[in-house]
C-alpha cells in the first residue's frame, strides 16, 4: 500500500473510526479492479456500499434492491400517532449513485458461491469478488394458527414501513371511542426489540387526544423486554399504567400472553389462558432471516452464522451477511447495529483486497424510543469481539440507559435527540 502502512490502515478501519472517515485507499494490489455486489438496500446494505466506495473509490460496487425507494422502519411508529408522515421516511438512492454505487432495481433469485455469481429475477447475473447480503427479516407465518400473508393485509403486522403502516393508522383512526387495540409482540430474537412497546405508546399518544377511553393491550410471549423499566415508568406517567384506568396493559408469558391462534372473521385471538377480541389487532409474527438467505444456503436454523471479525459467512467464503439476518449476539437486531456492522465489514473487505489482516472491530448501538410528545428514552452500548468464542460482547461501563430519575427537561431533550439520530443515520447510510 503506497500511502498508508499496515498500522495506519488498521487504525482507520475500526468501526468507530469509519463513522467519520472519508479517506480512500488504493485498489487491489494486483489484477483487475475488485467487484462487490451488495444485496439489500436497507441500513446495512446502503452503509456498506457507501463505505466501500469511500474506503476505495476504485471498487466496482453494485447494490441490488427490489424497491425504487427506501422507507425507514425506525421512527415509523410516529406515523401511528400522527406525528410523522410516511413520505418523511421515504428516500431515493440518488445519494448512493453520487458516491459511485451502481444501483439495480431487481429481485435476487439466487447466489452461486462456487461461481461467484448473483442471479436476478430480471435475467441478469453479476459476478463478484465479494458479495454482501443484508436482506433483513422474514416472518415465520406458521407459528400463529390462522395468520398468514393474506390475513396480514387486513390484520396488519406493519413491521415493514409502508402500506401496512397506513392501514394500521386508518384502523386506529376509525375505531370507535372506547375501542380496543391489541398488539401481539414476537418472541426473541426479532428486529427492533423496543419497537412493539414504543408502538403501544405512540398509539396511546394519539388516543389520549382523540379517543381517551381507548385501551391498548400488549400480548407478549416474553416476561421481559428491552428498556422495560423505562417503558413502564413512562407508561405510568403518561397513560396511567398500573392503575384501573390505564390506557396500556401489558400481559407477559406468565400471565398467558402467548398467542396461539387467530380467527380473522371475528377478530378473536386465542392465547394460552383466555380469548381476546379487539377492534384493531396488530400481530408482529416471530422472525427469521430474509428469503434470499434461505435461498442461498446462508442459514443455520433461523439466522446466518458469520465470522464476527469480518461478517463473512460461516457457510460460504467471500459472502458477508449483515444486520438483522446475521447471528450477531449480543448485539440487538437494530438499524444502528446494522450500520456499525456494515462499516466493520467494509473495512474487512477492503483489507482483504489489499492483502492485509482486518483490524480489531469495535461496534456501537444506540436506540431511541418516543413515548410521548415530550418523553423520550434511549439505550446505548459499545461492543468488542471475543475472538475465542466468536461473540460480540458489550464493554462494561460503556453506554447505558436513560436514567430512571431523569427530569422532564431531560426526557424532552431525548425526543429531540431521537429526531437528530434519525436524520444523521439516514444521511450516513445514503446521502
Amino acid at each position: 500500500m503506497s500511502d498508508f502502512n499496515r498500522r495506519d490502515f488498521i487504525r482507520l478501519a475500526t468501526g468507530a473510526t469509519l463513522a467519520s472517515s472519508a479517506l480512500g485507499f488504493p485498489g487491489l494490489l494486483l489484477g483487475a479492479t475488485p467487484k462487490v455486489v451488495v444485496i439489500g438496500g436497507g441500513v446495512g446494505g446502503c452503509t456498506v456500499a457507501k463505505y466501500l466506495r469511500k474506503l476505495d473509490p476504485k471498487l466496482e460496487v453494485t447494490l441490488i434492491e427490489t424497491k425504487k425507494t427506501y422507507t425507514s422502519c425506525f421512527m415509523s411508529n410516529e406515523v401511528l400517532s400522527g406525528d410523522r408522515t410516511l413520505e418523511s421516511l421515504t428516500f431515493d438512492y440518488e445519494g448512493l449513485k453520487r458516491h459511485g454505487v451502481n444501483v439495480v432495481i431487481d429481485y435476487v433469485s439466487a447466489i452461486d458461491p462456487s461461481k461467484k455469481l448473483v442471479f436476478t429475477a430480471g435475467g441478469d447475473q453479476f459476478g463478484y469478488d465479494a458479495c454482501v447480503v443484508s436482506p433483513g427479516v422474514d416472518f415465520k407465518w406458521e407459528t400463529i394458527e390462522g395468520y398468514d400473508e393474506t390475513v396480514a393485509e387486513t390484520i396488519p403486522h406493519a413491521w415493514f414501513a409502508g402500506p401496512q403502516t397506513q392501514t394500521l393508522r386508518r384502523q386506529i383512526e376509525s375505531m370507535p371511542e372506547g375501542g380496543k387495540v391489541i398488539i401481539v409482540a414476537p418472541p426473541n430474537p426479532f428486529k427492533c426489540p423496543p419497537g412493539p412497546y414504543e408502538r403501544a405508546a405512540q398509539i396511546a399518544m394519539y388516543c389520549k387526544h382523540h379517543k381517551p377511553r381507548a385501551k391498548i393491550i400488549i400480548l407478549d410471549p416474553k416476561d421481559r423486554f428491552s428498556k422495560q423499566g423505562l417503558f413502564r415508568q413512562g407508561w405510568s406517567q403518561l397513560y396511567g399504567f398500573g392503575t384501573e384506568n390505564s390506557m396500556i396493559e401489558w400481559i407477559g408469558a406468565a400471565g398467558g400472553g402467548t398467542v396461539e391462534a387467530i380467527d380473522p372473521s371475528t377478530r378473536t385471538l386465542q392465547a394460552e389462558i383466555e380469548e381476546f377480541q379487539a377492534d384493531v389487532i396488530n400481530i408482529i409474527p416471530p422472525q427469521k432471516a430474509g428469503k434470499v438467505a434461505f435461498a442461498s444456503d446462508l442459514v443455520d436454523g433461523d439466522w446466518c452464522p458469520v465470522n464476527k471479525l469480518t461478517f463473512e459467512s460461516s457457510r460460504h467464503p467471500n459472502v458477508y451477511v449483515l444486520g438483522d439476518a446475521s447471528s450477531a449476539a449480543k448485539m440487538p437486531k437494530s438499524a444502528y447495529a446494522a450500520s456499525s456492522q456494515a462499516k466493520v465489514a467494509a473495512a474487512a473487505i477492503v483489507a482483504r483486497f489489499n492483502g492485509i489482516e482486518p483490524g480489531e472491530p469495535t461496534f456501537v448501538n444506540t436506540c431511541y424510543s418516543i413515548l410521548g410528545e415530550e418523553h423520550g428514552i434511549s439505550v446505548a452500548a459499545v461492543y468488542a469481539l471475543n475472538r475465542d468464542s466468536n461473540t460480540i460482547e458489550s464493554i462494561k461501563g460503556a453506554g447505558g440507559l436513560s436514567p430512571m430519575d431523569a427530569s422532564p427537561e431531560q426526557r424532552k431533550r431525548e425526543v429531540s435527540y431521537a429526531h437528530s439520530w434519525f436524520k444523521n443515520l439516514i444521511e450516513d447510510m445514503m446521502m
